[in-house]
């Protein structure tokens, strides 16, 4: 079956642009990030002297009451979506939730060498569920490998490498998404 693409394409997301993440304590965050992944903080877009609060906040952001922004980073992760990192103080917060609990349960970086990622992963603090395990069914090649962490406020992250792609992108209708190679600085 193929999906015929509209020709309007006015609307339709050119792709993800960043995936947001409550944490804790957004400058242990930012230091995990860092030393985890290379990413790099960009911008504070909400500071602790200009912190979001009151019913406005809340309502264009679906907050609980009483629930306030101290501060939020933007930060670059390689060649793909940002992460948005907010620190947000509120009554009847909820740790990290589980990848069976619904909504957003983890996020996925690419990694060409899975071994030394975990390395890394660890040194900044992380928690690895396993080790690096063959991936499954139609993602599974050689080298084709994946390994799910918690991060030290303890949201999970996946790490992953897919060089050999040529079973899923047999039978995918647009090649999955890859990203570039990094580029020595």
């Amino acid at each position: 079956m193929t999906t015929k693409i509209p020709e309007d394409h006015s609307g339709l997301p050119r792709g993800i642009d960043h995936v947001g993440v409550t944490v804790p304590d957004i400058n242990e965050a930012v230091h995990f990030l860092e030393r985890a992944f290379g990413a790099v903080p960009l911008y504070r877009n909400v500071t602790p002297d200009h912190a979001q609060k009151g019913p406005e906040s809340e309502t264009i952001l679906g907050l609980a009451a009483g629930t306030i922004v101290r501060e939020v980073c933007m930060m670059a992760l390689g060649y793909g979506p940002g992460i948005e990192l907010f620190e947000m103080h509120g009554p009847d917060q909820c740790p990290a939730s589980r990848p069976c609990d619904f909504g957003l349960q983890h996020f996925a970086v690419y990694v060409d060498d899975i071994e030394e990622g975990c390395k890394r992963f660890i040194r900044a603090g992380g928690t690895l569920l396993t080790e690096p395990q063959k991936q499954p069914f139609l993602e599974e090649g050689p080298g084709n490998l994946f390994c799910y962490g918690r991060s030290p406020w303890g949201m999970i992250v996946e790490l992953l490498a897919t060089p050999s792609r040529g079973r899923f992108d047999a039978v995918s209708p647009e090649r999955r998404y890859e990203p570039p190679l990094r580029q020595a600085s």
